[in-house]
């Protein structure tokens, strides 16, 4: 259950990461509300997933999981660049995010 945890973690830090580029700088009442509602969620599911998981993993795959969301969400819905070093790059930390996990489960 861990791991659905810190996936939903993941999952809210993607939506308060774009959610503060629609603060605009936290002028917008409505986005303000949302992001930080996220931001909460994002850390309290990231709390009961440390209860098992070790807080080293933990945090790098939440972290992961939040960057790699950002970017894709950005080249689909900003037109941000999709160009073939930064989709490598998104394969390297998805790859480090499995190996994390991998490597959690051996341990345990």
């Amino acid at each position: 259950m861990s791991w659905f945890y810190l996936f939903i973690a993941g999952f809210f830090e993607v939506g308060w990461a774009i959610g503060i580029k629609y603060t605009h700088g936290w002028t917008k009442l409505l986005p303000s509300i949302l992001t930080i509602v996220a931001m909460i969620l994002s850390f309290y599911f990231l709390s009961l997933a440390l209860k098992n998981l070790p807080m080293g993993t933990a945090y790098a795959v939440w972290t992961g999981i939040g960057t790699v969301g950002t970017v894709i969400f950005g080249i689909i819905y900003f037109k941000e660049p999709a160009d073939l070093l930064r989709i490598l790059c998104i394969v390297l930390i998805v790859t480090g995010i499995a190996g994390l996990k991998l490597l959690s489960e051996r341990a345990g």
